[in-house]
C-alpha cells in the first residue's frame, strides 16, 4: 500500500509541474523527468554528464550502444534515415529539447505571453528561444513533425549562434534553409530531416525542455545523444557512464577475439559461445598487455569486471 501511495504521490507532483509549465520546462519538473540520475546537474536542472563521457562516447557505435540500451529495457531510443551537414563527423552533448506545432493564433498568443512572462526576448521568432538558452556542450534537438517546406528552423544566421553557444550543432526532425552556408561554420554540425530555400512559416514553438518524440524515439531534456553516420541514438543520463564502459568492453572483446581467431588459437565456436575460464584468463593477460592506451581507467576496469557476469 505505501508502495502504491509512494507512486501516486510522484505522478501527482509530476502533473501538477506540468500544469505550471509555460513554455520553458521549471528546474522541478526536469529533476522529476529525470530523477534517476543522482549526479551533478545545470541550473536549470537538467543532468550533467561529464566531459570525459562525452568524448569518449564518440567512439562507440551505433549498435553497441543500441544493444546495451536494449538489454536496459530502452527500445524506442533510435532514429535513422538523416541528411547530415558533416557525415563523417560524430557529435556527442547534452540535449535540449524543442517542440513545434501547426501554428494557431489563440496558442500563439498564449506562447508569446507566456514568453514575455519568462523573459524571453520579443524581436525574432520564437524559433530563436531554445537556442538562447544553449551552454557548451549542448545539442539542440527539436520535433518539427517533419515539415520541410516553410518548415526550416534556422539559416546559417542561427547556426553561427548556436555554435557558438554549444560548440555543437543540431538534431532536427524537420528542415534547415541555408544549408551552404551551415556547412561552411567550422565545427557545427546538423542531423536534418531536409533542407529547403523558404523561411519557416506557419509554425509554432510550444515548449522548450519538456519529453518529444524524434521519428521513432522518445527524447528527454538532459538525455546524451551520440550521433553518427549510421543514425542517432537518445542515451537517459543515468545510463550513459554503464553503456560507455559496457561498449567500451565489448570492443576489446571483438578486438581480442578477432585477434585469436586470425591467430588460430581458438576456434569461432569458442569465442561465439560462452568462454572457457581458459579464454577469460588469456582475455584478461591481452588486456593487461594491451599495445596502446585503453579507453577507460584500470580503476574503471577492475570495477566493471567486479560486476561482470561472464
Amino acid at each position: 500500500m505505501n508502495k502504491k501511495l509512494a507512486l501516486f504521490t510522484a505522478f501527482l507532483s509530476i502533473c501538477l509541474f506540468t500544469i505550471g509549465q509555460n513554455v520553458g520546462s521549471s528546474p522541478e519538473y526536469i529533476k522529476a523527468l529525470t530523477s534517476e540520475w543522482k549526479g551533478e546537474r545545470f541550473p536549470d536542472g537538467r543532468p550533467k554528464v561529464s566531459d570525459d563521457l562525452l568524448e569518449r562516447l564518440k567512439n562507440i557505435s551505433i549498435e553497441e550502444a543500441w544493444g546495451v540500451l536494449r538489454n536496459r529495457g530502452y527500445h524506442n531510443q533510435y532514429e535513422g534515415n538523416w541528411e547530415i551537414i558533416n557525415p563523417d563527423v560524430p557529435m556527442t552533448g547534452r540535449v535540449v529539447t524543442a517542440q513545434y506545432m501547426p501554428l494557431r493564433p489563440d496558442y500563439e498568443k498564449y506562447i508569446k505571453e507566456h514568453g514575455k512572462l519568462e523573459n524571453r526576448s520579443q524581436q525574432g521568432g520564437t524559433n530563436s528561444w531554445p537556442i538562447d538558452v544553449l551552454v557548451e556542450g549542448d545539442v539542440y534537438v527539436a520535433d518539427s513533425y517533419g515539415k520541410i517546406i516553410d518548415g526550416t528552423l534556422i539559416g546559417d544566421n542561427l547556426g553561427n549562434s548556436i555554435y557558438a553557444k554549444s560548440k555543437r550543432g543540431v538534431v532536427f526532425n524537420g528542415s534547415v534553409r541555408d544549408q551552404e552556408g551551415l556547412s561552411q561554420i567550422e565545427g557545427f554540425n546538423g542531423w536534418i530531416k531536409g533542407q529547403d530555400p523558404s523561411y519557416i512559416m506557419q509554425m509554432s514553438l510550444t515548449s522548450i525542455n519538456a519529453p518529444i518524440r524524434i521519428g521513432r524515439a522518445i527524447v528527454l531534456p538532459g538525455d546524451v545523444v551520440l550521433a553518427k553516420k549510421y543514425g542517432v541514438i537518445f542515451i537517459p543520463a543515468h545510463l550513459l557512464e554503464n553503456l560507455v564502459i559496457t561498449a567500451e568492453v565489448t570492443a576489446l572483446r571483438d578486438q581480442f577475439g578477432h585477434q585469436r581467431l586470425r591467430e588460430g588459437k581458438y576456434k569461432p565456436g569458442q569465442i561465439d559461445s560462452q568462454w572457457s575460464d581458459e579464454i577469460k584468463k588469456d582475455f584478461m593477460n591481452w588486456l593487461n598487455n594491451y599495445p596502446g592506451k585503453l579507453p577507460m581507467s584500470k580503476l574503471e576496469l577492475d570495477d566493471y569486471f567486479k560486476e561482470r557476469n561472464w
